[in-house]
């Protein structure tokens, strides 16, 4: 008997539709929902920026599902290995594997089928190009990332940063099955905007990331060096959205909207620079995926709307 039914002797076992949703919710929560989102809408970006009309139907959504679950699967192994130091953070100590609500065996299952669900998909439905890109990626951010880098440097953001920043060549590839130069560009600028952006968390919670024993910047090189990195990665990541503009991919719609958008992005970072607090770090964070969004929205109406 165990402890609960002895304290509760009249309660009634859960129904089995309720641990089915117990369960499917776990599972869902391994593939780190928001994060998959948006790594999907930068995947759709590439697809829509990779013709001049509307992509067919019959590619982006195959396309979306595969990357989706490859997306997935990767972010449930970086759970898995980082289950233990999930569990020290109060950012993550809710994930299952944190809470040890599924198993080592359950994980790594679920991770290998949706996996391969989705190299099938990209495989059959969409291109081989696109499958093999987004299975190196796969292999990029669970293992070259998670495994091997993130515990090792206080650079691990930057160097690991090129598979979070796959996305939109991945759906470029998904539509013309080809990589060319303007996929790479807004490549970078993920690549350019990605240190910024985690290291405006990783200072607010840099407590969290103490009792994690990860190597993050804030912790190793303390606040003041990693808030003169942001204003620099930031001056760096203004430069970088004008290169659509430069080689002729995007318009004045876009480079007025990037304009707009770094200048406020430059802005936050000078208010870490200059004055800063947790609430100044966490409203930074909090900008940078709406500056991702809304300069990927702007390529996107400026690609369907020249002027």
């Amino acid at each position: 008997m165990t402890i609960a039914s002895e304290s509760e002797p009249h309660s009634k076992p859960a129904k089995p539709a309720m641990v089915a949703g117990r369960r499917s919710n776990q599972y869902w929560a391994l593939t780190k929902p928001r994060v998959t989102q948006l790594a999907v809408f930068c995947a759709l970006i590439g697809m829509l920026l990779a013709s001049p009309e509307l992509p067919s139907w019959r590619v982006v959504l195959p396309a979306t599902a595969g990357i989706w679950l490859l997306a997935g699967a990767a972010f449930a192994v970086n759970c898995l290995v980082e289950r233990e130091i999930d569990a020290r953070m109060a950012r993550t100590a809710r994930r299952p594997m944190a809470l040890g609500e599924l198993s080592v065996t359950q994980t790594l299952l679920f991770s290998a089928l949706i996996g391969a669900l989705g190299m099938a998909i990209l495989y059959f439905f969409v291109n081989a190009l696109t499958m093999w890109l987004t299975l190196v990626t796969f292999v990029g951010y669970a293992v070259i990332y998670t495994m091997i880098l993130k515990p090792a440097t206080p650079q691990n953001i930057v160097i690991g940063g090129l598979s979070g920043a796959m996305p939109p060549a991945l759906g470029w590839a998904a539509v013309a099955n080809d990589v060319p130069m303007q996929a790479w560009l807004l490549v970078l600028i993920i690549f350019v905007w990605t240190p910024p952006h985690f290291w405006a968390l990783a200072m607010y919670r840099r407590d969290d990331y103490a009792r994690s024993g990860l190597p993050m910047l804030p912790i190793t090189h303390g606040l003041k060096f990693t808030q003169f990195h942001i204003l620099l990665y930031s001056i760096a990541l203004a430069a970088t959205t004008m290169l659509p503009y430069a080689v002729a991919m995007s318009g004045l719609i876009y480079v007025a909207c990037a304009l707009l958008l770094d200048a406020l992005f430059i802005w936050h970072a000078w208010q870490i620079y200059r004055r800063y607090s947790d609430q100044v770090a966490r409203k930074a964070f909090t900008f940078s995926i709406v500056y991702l969004a809304l300069l990927f929205a702007a390529l996107l109406v400026d690609h369907y709307l020249p002027f």
